[in-house]
């Protein structure tokens, strides 16, 4: 899935000539953290609200010291939208083309509903968090040993590396967990968290409970 499927144009931009309180009624409005500054159809940059705030009068150009620069090309997946609005805390994303104009915005609410679908998040299940070392971290073990459980693979990530050992975090379908974490401690694994759904664990009743821990990295 790519970035231009979710672009939206309904919030206005600003101009460095513009006022400072007209582009805080529209954050506010909004709800967004940040306003988006062009020029002439060129992408200039994002200024927080928090910043309007404290700078109620004037120009938007008295502004520039705050400019952040960030965006995504319309051609990105929306996997890359994830670390962004972790980076920069906000809830929107500008898009841009290869040219830097300015396209429209990715909204931090339509894509977590988009990741929400996804089984990753969507089905019932357990997170589990493995360690080993680092040299010998094999996906395809980690597989063969949830699926020689009859139990299946909904997502898995990296949470944590270094150059001795790496933490794995996988959402695992509920059969089996038991044989599961056996299984990975007779290869020499380390079971480092776990959290099982069947156990109505209060970490996992809210499906984005995984993905913050992804957020994280």
């Amino acid at each position: 899935m790519f970035v231009q499927e979710y672009i939206t144009k309904d919030y206005p931009t600003f101009s460095l000539q513009d006022e400072i309180r007209n582009a805080f009624f529209a954050a506010s409005e909004f709800g967004f953290t940040h306003i988006i500054v062009e020029e002439n159809g060129d992408f200039i940059g994002m200024i927080p609200r928090e910043c309007l705030v404290e700078n109620e009068s004037g120009s938007i150009e008295q502004l520039k010291p705050y400019l952040e620069k960030f965006a995504l090309l319309e051609e990105t997946q929306i996997w890359d939208t994830i670390k962004l609005f972790h980076t920069f805390n906000t809830n929107i994303i500008p898009v841009i083309s290869m040219q830097e104009k300015y396209l429209g915005y990715v909204d931090y609410t339509d894509i977590f509903h988009e990741f929400a679908g996804y089984p990753l998040f969507s089905e019932n299940g357990a997170i589990l968090t493995i360690q080993t070392q680092s040299l010998y971290y094999s996906f395809s073990e980690i597989s063969q040993i949830v699926e020689s459980n009859q139990a299946k693979i909904y997502g898995c990530f990296i949470s944590e590396i270094n150059d001795e050992n790496i933490h794995i975090t996988l959402k695992i379908s509920s059969e089996n967990l038991s044989s599961i974490g056996e299984t990975f401690e007779r290869y020499g694994y380390t079971i480092i968290q776990k959290y099982y759904h069947d156990e109505k664990s209060e970490l996992i009743k809210d499906r984005f409970a995984f993905f913050q821990k992804y957020l994280e990295i």
